[in-house]
């Protein structure tokens, strides 16, 4: 797979009233960098708003993009800071930081609250998390594409998925060749194909059950 996706990011949909695409979960940080957040969802906007801040002074100071392991290496600091004084909250969010730069290309890195940061070929956070990774070590990450990539995150979502009865929004984005490099959302209309293909895998798994 040449590329990385950010997240695919399962949202409970908690009123009928809820605008679509609200609540967002996936961020911008750079042009070559994404987070997705897991957790308090306040706490996650800091959170990026610190990662976009740390970037933007990197570019500004140097003239280039952050690489991936200084801006993960910045990040984790950051939230290790509020893990050492009686006086602070530690945050409460887990994050999924991906970049792509010259040096290290396609890069995912997990950030947890403490402050703990590791880099993952794949890898999962939240609700369900043990379930997700179980299947995500079932791929071939060198034998897929970012597209069958996509179809598989969202299979893998709809298949864990345990609220059953209850609504989510499907959110996804990726860094690889057909986005130019760039941090960017998947778009939608592969989005809907990946849900579709999703669904039709779980209704023959219900079948076969």
């Amino acid at each position: 797979m040449s590329g990385i996706g950010t997240g695919a990011v399962e949202k409970l949909v908690l009123s009928k009233l809820l605008v679509e695409g609200s609540n967002r979960r996936i961020f911008n940080i750079d042009h070559h960098a994404g987070m997705a957040v897991a957790g308090l969802q306040p706490d996650g906007r800091q959170i990026v708003n610190r990662a976009q801040d740390e970037a933007t002074q990197y570019k500004s100071f140097y003239g280039e993009s952050i690489p991936g392991s200084v801006l993960c290496e910045r990040v984790a600091s950051y939230k290790h800071a509020f893990n050492l004084y009686w006086s602070m909250r530690p945050y409460g969010v887990s994050s999924l930081l991906a970049v792509h730069d010259k040096a290290a290309g396609p890069q995912l890195y997990l950030v947890e609250p403490s402050g703990i940061a590791h880099r993952y070929y794949g890898t999962a956070v939240g609700k369900g998390r043990q379930s997700v990774k179980t299947e995500i070590e079932r791929l071939k990450f060198d034998q897929i594409s970012c597209r069958q990539a996509v179809v598989e995150c969202a299979k893998t979502l709809y298949k864990v998925h345990e609220e059953s009865g209850k609504p989510f929004e499907l959110e996804m984005s990726w860094i690889c060749e057909e986005s130019g490099w760039k941090h960017a959302r998947v778009p939608a209309e592969l989005v809907a194909e990946a849900e579709q293909q999703a669904k039709a895998a779980a209704e023959e798994s219900d079948m076969e059950d």
